[in-house]
């Protein structure tokens, strides 16, 4: 540890939890657009359809489902797989330039696969595919099977991945707009969008971007978020501009010297989160936000629960059935959070399903 790092502030959990839930947009709702919001944010984890439009329900102040789903019919927000190998719903502009930034970890995913690509050539490969998903959007199907045929000995899957891994291929409309269904069929990027991909941005304008919608926030924090490695001379290059902290283990945190950190009791209203919210998985230590003795609790096996904040942090999960909202909590809730929560969740129901009658009922506690 630094001489730096011992005699920089500390930053208690709850200092960390409502500074990231300010720059998260979930302290109070925010005014931004939702095109503005999903740049902001750098994008919005989507490996489901609803998740993007309950994010932001959650964090904008009079936010519609048109308004996303228009973005993306008008291709000005599109679907692709960038940060830790995941879909998330970019912004066009961040599409064709976070896409390059992460593509070493595209290239890292891809050599797990290399038993299966034996023989294969992969840059005639991504030609290749580059030229089916042109020709017309292609689902992951008809793209094994057309590279199966070029090269039949190697494994369909593997050749699918690296097809995704090579290329920038986004999902294309109707599917992920509100209200509508479609199946997952792909194209390039640059095809979708109308304009060639940029050079990847230099990663120190990544960074702060990060800080804000993240911070304040540990080198390993952002290599979490990303999916990438060795950002630790970025972060040098840019510390005579940022803000050092240290969290209560001693940990390094960095941040923008401008940024919003309210004070720790800064009320924070609960807030229902869809499953795979970034806001639970862009930290390398999640304790700002979950609990230790609550890790783990909102997963089983492969299967993500959408989460529930009360004061700041997870405090249970929720599933909306046919006509009921039912929420159950990690522990016991008081009788005002009770009521905070009830009212929290009208509105979510009110904003993304208006005019559709739903029951709220609070589930048994959720055991350890």
């Amino acid at each position: 540890m630094t001489k730096t790092t011992t005699s920089a502030p500390v930053l208690g959990i709850r200092a960390l939890n409502r500074a990231t839930l300010d720059r998260q947009l979930l302290l109070r709702r925010s005014g931004l657009s939702a095109k503005a919001a999903v740049g902001h944010l750098l994008g919005l984890q989507a490996q489901n359809v609803k998740p993007p439009y309950y994010a932001l329900a959650a964090r904008l102040d009079g936010f519609i489902p048109e308004a996303l789903s228009e973005l993306m019919a008008d291709r000005e927000v599109v679907r692709i797989v960038t940060m830790r190998s995941t879909i998330h719903t970019h912004t066009a502009e961040d599409c064709l330039t976070l896409r390059p930034l992460v593509q070493p970890a595209r290239d890292r995913e891809l050599t797990t696969f290399r038993k299966g690509l034996e023989g294969v050539d992969l840059d005639r490969l991504a030609v290749l595919a580059r030229e089916l998903v042109e020709a017309e959007p292609r689902t992951m199907k008809q793209l094994r099977e057309a590279l199966l045929a070029e090269w039949p000995d190697a494994d369909p899957q593997a050749l699918a991945v690296a097809a995704r891994c090579r290329l920038p291929l986004v999902q294309v409309t109707p599917r992920g707009l509100w209200g509508r269904s479609g199946q997952v069929a792909l194209t390039t990027a640059e095809h979708w969008l109308g304009r060639p991909a940029e050079s990847g941005p230099a990663p120190d304008a990544t960074v702060l971007r990060y800080l804000a919608a993240f911070g304040p926030a540990a080198v390993k924090d952002m290599q979490t978020w990303a999916g990438l490695t060795r950002l630790r001379d970025v972060f040098e290059r840019l510390r005579p501009q940022l803000r050092i902290f240290r969290d209560e283990n001693g940990v390094e945190l960095f941040d923008l010297a401008d940024a919003p950190r309210p004070a720790e009791d800064t009320p924070a209203p609960p807030r229902f989160l869809p499953e795979f919210d970034n806001l639970l998985l862009s930290h390398a230590d999640r304790t700002r936000v979950v609990p230790k003795q609550y890790w783990g609790r909102s997963w089983q096996g492969n299967q993500a629960y959408c989460t529930l904040l009360v004061d700041g942090f997870l405090a249970g999960v929720w599933r909306l059935t046919a006509d009921t909202l039912v929420v159950e909590p990690f522990d016991r809730l008081t009788k005002e959070q009770r009521e905070e929560v009830t009212a929290e969740g009208e509105r979510m129901l009110a904003t993304l399903h208006p005019g559709t009658p739903y029951d709220i009922r609070f589930g048994t506690v959720v055991p350890h």
